[in-house]
């Protein structure tokens, strides 16, 4: 229990229940899932491209050549990746900074991956870079440092956006992101 306690979002009890799950389960499913925990240690990588979770070089987003390779997407994480490829919205390529810029924090621009960014930026068949990091103050603070740093190339350079989610209440959204949906809003 202990162990699983320490996974991201498993408190005590989902620990307590999953121990008593794999106690009771068969040895095969325990075994698999031991295996599989082992397996993915082994075998998962990171793309030599995107730098999203991999068990090749190259991994199957990167090596599609029905993705539009002139459009790259750029995420703080892979959740992020995992998160736009799920809405279907987006077929290009993706290139996954590994976090975002936090001074405060000592993370500047050689922490993360933007220097590899700005490498396959200067690749001829690149026409947009989509900056798609959060927009905490950190991932703003990365957006506005990739787009300055490209602002004199050829590159368009645009920002995913953001405002009211589907279904929400005006009330219940807070200040900054009103703001941002007022500022970014389109026509019909």
């Amino acid at each position: 229990m202990d162990c699983l306690a320490t996974l991201p979002g498993i408190g005590r009890k989902t620990a307590e229940r999953l121990a008593l799950h794999i106690l009771h389960a068969p040895d095969t499913e325990a075994r698999s899932l031991a295996e599989n925990i082992l397996a993915l240690k082994k075998n998962v990588t990171l793309c030599a491209t995107c730098f999203g979770l991999s068990d090749r070089p190259t991994c199957r987003i990167c090596s599609n050549p029905a993705r539009d390779a002139g459009t790259i997407c750029v995420v703080e994480n892979p959740t992020d990746m995992a998160a736009i490829e799920k809405s279907g919205a987006f077929s290009g390529l993706y290139h996954i900074l590994g976090g975002a810029l936090s001074p405060m924090d000592g993370i500047g621009p050689d922490e993360i991956r933007i220097k590899e960014l700005f490498v396959r930026a200067r690749h001829r068949s690149t026409r947009e870079i989509i900056l798609a990091t959060g927009t905490d103050v950190e991932g703003e603070a990365t957006a506005a440092y990739i787009a300055e740093q490209l602002k004199n190339t050829r590159i368009c350079i645009t920002r995913i956006a953001s405002g009211v989610p589907m279904g929400g209440d005006l009330h219940f959204v807070d200040q900054v992101t009103l703001q941002r949906a007022m500022e970014g809003r389109s026509g019909l």
